[in-house]
């Protein structure tokens, strides 16, 4: 399969196989990642759709913009999990080897970089609510309005989505033999830019009064600074593809970065006594679901017994 469409500098040649490269950087360990994220999607999903629905619950029942905040937010980790985790780790890389068009891995790559960035951003209106709500009750007081909070969101979000445009030209950086060139440079510098650096600072900032939130920063701090100490190395040290070291590095960084996506519930259960008895109710709810159905064809049964008492054959009920 030829990898380049005739204009991307930093693809391979046609006709060659990185695979038989003697000089690229071998994967260390192994199908370590593939088991990590399998694991890690068949567990963090069903999760974060309970988060979902407990904090859905929660939404309907009251005004507080705090639900719909954290309901964007949960959203957007599946979003992410999705377009990550189950389309580009799993689907694209583990089980096709990448070998797929060209045009589709840009694609993929665009929307899973979009989702990622959401997924992050998802978390900034709610720490400025937080921060505004404790430091300017009065001022967040008259702000407030579901009206105003759904529109931040969706604002946030679109703009999030529509950042992953640019990194269709994101390099593939397991395969590409070649230096970062300028354009490789500048995706990623705006990459960790607005994954880590700027997100992270108005964590940091907003949130030194906050307990939750600070909580919640410094789990985004730790799970998502390996990734960017790696695309930095990547870009100034040794390349992915040439360094077993930074390819371990990597693999190990995008694991701890995805982990982040599943934690949101633990976090929210552990601070929230709301959130945990709405995520108790869901649980309930779905462990019993079948009681109102046993109920149902007992009432029928016993109905139906009477009626035969009563000589009231099958075939009325046909």
């Amino acid at each position: 399969m030829s990898w380049s469409d005739g204009s991307d500098p930093d693809a391979l040649r046609p006709g060659s196989d990185p695979d038989l490269d003697p000089g690229r950087s071998r994967c260390v360990l192994g199908v370590i990642p593939v088991v990590y994220y399998t694991v890690l999607l068949c567990v963090g999903l069903p999760v974060n759709c309970l988060a979902l629905a407990a904090l859905c619950r929660l939404c309907a029942r009251s005004k507080s913009p705090l639900y719909a905040f954290l309901v964007s937010m949960t959203t957007a980790d599946m979003l992410a999990q999705v377009s990550i985790v189950l389309v580009d780790f799993l689907l694209e890389t583990a089980v096709f080897h990448r070998a797929v068009p060209l045009l589709l891995l840009r694609v993929v790559s665009a929307a899973e970089f979009g989702a990622n960035h959401a997924s992050i951003w998802a978390a900034v209106p709610l720490t400025v609510d937080r921060y505004a709500a404790l430091c300017h009750p009065l001022l967040h007081r008259r702000l407030r309005s579901p009206t105003r909070t759904r529109r931040t969101i969706g604002v946030v979000i679109l703009l999030a989505l529509a950042s992953g445009i640019p990194f269709f030209y994101w390099p593939d950086l397991w395969r590409t033999q070649t230096p970062p060139t300028a354009r490789d440079a500048a995706l990623i510098w705006s990459h960790v830019t607005i994954i880590y650096f700027l997100p992270c600072s108005i964590f940091l900032t907003l949130n030194a009064r906050i307990v939750w939130t600070l909580r919640h920063s410094g789990a985004f701090s730790l799970l998502w600074g390996p990734r960017v100490v790696a695309l930095l190395l990547h870009l100034h040290l040794s390349t992915v593809n040439r360094s077993w070291g930074v390819h371990l590095l990597y693999d190990l960084a995008n694991m701890a970065a995805m982990l982040n996506t599943a934690l949101n519930l633990l976090l929210y259960c552990a601070t929230s006594r709301p959130i945990r008895r709405a995520a108790h109710d869901v649980v309930y709810a779905l462990l019993h679901w079948g009681a109102p159905l046993r109920l149902y064809l007992n009432s029928l049964h016993v109905g139906l017994t009477r009626s035969s008492d009563s000589e009231v054959s099958w075939d009325q009920f046909i």
